[in-house]
């Protein structure tokens, strides 16, 4: 086990983990997966914890891909919105001229 941490540690010093990945400050283990619960990404150790052994876990990639499709959606709304908002405005205006 020390022979075995010993090697993650140089692997993550010459930069062995990809880039853009975070690690998790208990476990130093990389975080692939995201508590729905907890909202936030946790390690593969971490979600074996008594902490997250009821919570639903899916990988990190799909719950990117899932709040980017609901940031789109809130996003389409409001331009709807601001369409609809600016069209009332000018409607407006020609009544007052």
């Amino acid at each position: 086990a020390n022979i075995a941490e010993i090697a993650r540690q140089l692997r993550l010093r010459a930069g062995g983990r990809a880039a853009g990945e975070d690690l998790c400050r208990q476990h130093r283990e990389v975080l692939k997966l995201f508590c729905k619960e907890d909202q936030q990404p946790i390690c593969l150790v971490c979600d074996k914890s008594q902490a997250h052994r009821f919570h639903t876990v899916i990988p990190v990639e799909e719950a990117a891909q899932e709040y980017k499709e609901e940031i789109q959606a809130r996003l389409q709304a409001l331009k709807e919105e601001r369409e609809k908002y600016l069209e009332s405005r000018k409607t407006r205006a020609r009544k007052n001229l």
